[in-house]
């Protein structure tokens, strides 16, 4: 009876961890396609110049890839330490979750001020050799967005040193717009067209997390629930 239960649960925990696996190729392969084409376009952060999408999404995906397939080999091996790693590594990964989404949602004024002046400082590394990614980030922003600077299109001021603001602030766009008068410029601030935009689209953002959420604590449930029938074969056998 035991070892029935044990490959019904080791079948599940395999299709769920072969799922897992090739989620991870595909959050992988998206990065690694995003980083050959989009090379240029990186963060817009001056203190964290490689938090870029394209490596959130290598990271991510990678390490996904090597937990799925730490479960793959514990559910078909029936090695309880390698089910033990499993559930070890996404239990502590979901805890971090939870961590930073509280630590988010109590600390958003703080996240807010930060982001902002970290922001501000990174518009003094527009079109800086270098810092080709950033000085492209910014005119993708601010001409998708139809934004300009962080807070104001003023913020360029600082910049340049002089009343001017980069091309891609013109209401309509051409060679050196960005020397016209402000009549010509966007006006609104890109950190709050981003953050409207952001909460416009929350419910994915919510649907998201929830689904994400749900498959970590499956994986829990099919790692811990194999481990203890393994466990419990273990004994019935000896």
């Amino acid at each position: 009876m035991a070892r029935g239960c044990l490959q019904g649960v080791k079948y599940l925990m395999f299709a769920f961890n072969l799922l897992f696996w090739l989620g991870g190729c595909g959050i992988l392969g998206v990065g690694i396609w995003l980083a050959a084409t989009q090379g240029n376009f990186a963060t817009l952060s001056s203190s964290f110049p490689s938090l870029s999408a394209a490596n959130l999404l290598i990271v991510t995906g990678a390490f996904v890839m090597a937990i799925g397939f730490v479960g793959c080999i514990g559910a078909i091996k029936e090695n309880k330490c390698l089910l033990l790693t499993f559930f070890v590594a996404l239990l502590l990964v979901f805890l971090l979750e939870a961590c930073i989404t509280i630590l988010f949602f109590a600390y958003t004024d703080k996240i807010d001020r930060y982001a902002q002046r970290d922001l501000k400082k990174g518009l003094h590394l527009y079109g800086t050799p270098g810092n080709v990614g950033l000085t492209n980030a910014w005119s993708i922003i601010q001409t998708d967005f139809r934004c300009c600077g962080v807070s104001n299109y003023t913020d360029w001021f600082e910049v340049y040193n002089a009343t001017r603001v980069p091309d891609s602030c013109c209401l309509e766009f051409s060679e050196s717009c960005g020397l016209h008068a402000p009549g010509t410029w966007w006006k609104a601030p890109c950190y709050e067209t981003v953050k409207m935009w952001l909460q416009e689209n929350l419910l994915a953002v919510g649907v998201f997390g929830l689904c994400t959420a749900l498959v970590q604590i499956l994986g829990l449930t099919f790692a811990m629930t194999m481990y203890c029938q393994v466990v419990r074969a273990d004994a019935y056998c000896a």
